[in-house]
């Protein structure tokens, strides 16, 4: 791993190969619950403290875990840490617990997470493999936040919408009503809406990825004009 510093993994994670824009993992979970932002951020922090969780093990015991049986075990690790965070969650958000439901244990079968495992935690040292987590956790949060921000506003007009059942009966003054007298877009929060509103957010990210693609060619085309021309002579 030493040709690549903590700077490219996080932008790996967080923007060029993130777990939901670009690799399309994870997408049923991200789909179903990302109605509302406080959804969104519930399931996006348990997939972080999964991937935190699973790639530091993981690491830490590739050494002793034979090849042949990496994957069940590496299974077993994430199922382990799914049903901690399962637990916690239920005992400390029981009412966002019961919204996100089955969602929550379903996170073992999320296959960015074993993929990191496997693909990356068992590869390299600790503090790349929990930097990687980190990021790729991040990544996926962050999508899951947005889409449900953006449901949420044009469905119902308001933005952090049930905030207490995260944060406590304290934090009722963080929903935001942007609208008011807003008589709400269905289709936003029902299914179909989920797939429109993933579709445009890889669109946009796309569209930046290409202007900033185009951006840099220019700049090079700039700085390093073609020698041919500035001596049409030589060949």
């Amino acid at each position: 791993m030493s040709n690549t510093s903590y700077r490219d993994i996080a932008e790996q994670g967080l923007w060029q190969n993130n777990v939901a824009f670009v690799q399309l993992l994870g997408l049923c979970p991200l789909l179903a619950v990302s109605n509302n932002t406080i959804n969104g951020l519930g399931l996006g922090l348990a997939t972080l403290l999964v991937l935190l969780c699973s790639n530091l093990t993981v690491s830490l015991i590739r050494y002793w875990v034979r090849p042949e049986v990496r994957v069940p075990v590496f299974v077993m690790i994430i199922a382990s840490f799914v049903t901690a965070i399962d637990l916690l969650m239920s005992a400390f958000m029981h009412d966002l617990h019961k919204i996100l439901g089955i969602f929550i244990p379903l996170i073992v079968t999320n296959c960015a997470i074993i993929a990191r495992a496997e693909a990356f935690a068992s590869k390299n040292s600790p503090g790349y493999a929990l930097w990687d987590g980190l990021m790729m956790g991040l990544g996926f949060m962050a999508v899951l936040v947005v889409l449900g921000a953006l449901r949420e506003l044009l469905g119902q007009g308001t933005l952090f919408d049930q905030a207490h059942l995260m944060f406590g009966s304290g934090a009722a003054w963080l929903t935001i009503t942007l609208f008011d007298d807003y008589q709400g877009f269905l289709l936003a929060i029902l299914p179909p809406g989920a797939f429109i509103g993933l579709g445009l957010l890889i669109a946009a990210k796309n569209w930046l990825d290409q202007s900033k693609r185009k951006r840099t060619e220019a700049t090079l085309a700039t700085s390093n004009p073609d020698p041919l021309r500035l001596h049409p002579d030589q060949s």
